[in-house]
């Protein structure tokens, strides 16, 4: 089995997933009519969804560092499979919640599962850039859910369109079964037997690592914007706040996910060439996101087309943004409890999404009453600035501490600056 072959099969898995994840996006509209929501009860459908998501991540990293990615993957994307079939089905609003819930339950399986797939197969000096080509071009998934999407629902309906869009989970799961294995040489890996005190000091000894906790704070800050964006808030914001076609708001959107996948790869570049400087440089990413929404929310009126254009441009820097978090726990952890790791990165960006998407829709139903659309989103949106700051102090609180931490353990006579040297010196 080839490196290849095994990461384009856990892409494509993960590409799936985050078109079922992102599948609402453009559906907010028509969920709303289908099944008579005001904006708070169409947020409960992301933030049920990012709930369970963030509440798996953990469980999900012991679960992949005992039974092996493959296995857990398997599971994860049947679950996700079966949940979009039942929101393609649902016709009322407690089972389409439910059904998203399982999607939820799915999607918070895939990456964890993709990332110990790519350090099983590939060498240390490529997992950076490898890491970063996974999370952006999974997001084709999101541009899959953003034109076709709206396209299929305008032409099929809400069951057709959802209920072939579930489809794409069957030839990823026939997939992973032929063509994934654990690690080279192994199909399935096992770890050691799960019991509640090795799971808590493992899980203890990861967090201990300062390099973990500032991934946390690293993902915490710049994941948010784009997904509160991307998965619910941005479609109306644009259509309904800022008088845009959905036409062009899906292309807005689309536009987003580009810049993902154009800046991946750049990033994955920087952080491998200047381990020192990963955090600075997620740092100027929160600030950039937050400069960008701060032009739209104080322009007299709907912003121009060419403004809106630079907001979704830099709001998609977020997402690779976020990647560099998961370079700091590989860095700053054993292969062994490196999914743990993750699971606690993991779900950083999306308690702080899950926090965004349900602070929007409860201000924008207490501001709609009072004033304008665009009024309204006005407020929903500027919350996002409390969540950058507390984001931003933090990393500036850890980085120090990871650095120290760093250089303590940095073995005599070896630079940590160095980029050949990160995978045994990892750098903040």
């Amino acid at each position: 089995m080839r490196a290849g072959t095994v990461w384009a099969v856990g892409l494509f898995t993960y590409v799936v997933a985050v078109f079922h994840r992102s599948s609402l996006a453009v559906a907010g509209l028509v969920a709303t009519e289908r099944f008579g929501l005001a904006a708070a009860q169409l947020a409960t459908f992301t933030v049920v969804q990012l709930l369970v998501y963030a509440l798996l991540q953990i469980p999900v990293g012991v679960l992949v560092d005992r039974y092996g990615p493959r296995a857990v993957l398997l599971t994860g994307t049947t679950v996700l499979t079966l949940g979009q079939a039942g929101f393609a089905f649902a016709g009322s609003y407690g089972a389409a919640l439910l059904a998203r819930t399982f999607v939820g339950t799915g999607d918070a399986v895939t990456f964890i599962c993709v990332l110990r797939l790519v350090s099983g197969w590939f060498g240390p000096g490529r997992v950076p850039v490898i890491t970063q080509l996974t999370g952006v071009i999974g997001q084709l998934g999101a541009m899959a859910a953003a034109v076709p999407m709206t396209w299929a629902l305008s032409r099929f309906g809400w069951t057709w369109a959802y209920g072939v869009a579930s489809s794409l989970g069957l030839v990823a799961i026939v997939a992973a079964l032929l063509f994934v294995h654990d690690e080279p040489g192994t199909r399935t890996l096992r770890g050691p037997a799960l019991s509640s005190a090795a799971t808590r000091a493992g899980l203890t000894a990861s967090w201990r690592q300062p390099g973990t906790r500032l991934g946390f704070w690293v993902h915490f800050a710049t994941q948010f914007a784009p997904n509160a964006f991307a998965l619910l808030w941005g479609f109306p914001f644009l259509v309904k706040g800022e008088g845009r076609s959905p036409t062009v708001a899906s292309s807005l959107l689309t536009l987003m996910v580009v810049t993902l996948i154009a800046a991946g790869p750049l990033i994955g570049w920087f952080t491998a060439r200047h381990p020192w400087q990963r955090s600075t440089l997620a740092l100027a990413i929160v600030a950039a996101i937050a400069g960008a929404w701060t032009v739209v929310l104080a322009w007299p009126g709907p912003a121009p087309l060419p403004v809106l254009v630079v907001l979704v441009v830099v709001v998609g820097l977020g997402g690779p943004g976020s990647m560099i978090a998961f370079d700091l726990g590989r860095t700053s952890n054993p292969a062994g409890r490196l999914a743990g790791a993750t699971g606690i990165i993991n779900q950083a960006g999306f308690v702080a999404s899950l926090t965004a998407v349900v602070a929007i829709g409860a201000i924008l139903d207490w501001r709609s009453a009072r004033g304008n659309p665009t009024s309204a989103f006005a407020w929903a949106m500027s919350f996002q600035y409390v969540l950058w700051a507390l984001g931003a102090a933090q990393i500036l609180r850890h980085r120090g501490r990871s650095r120290a931490h760093e250089l303590t353990a940095c073995p005599p006579g070896l630079s940590p600056s160095r980029p050949a040297e990160v995978r045994s010196a990892g750098s903040a």
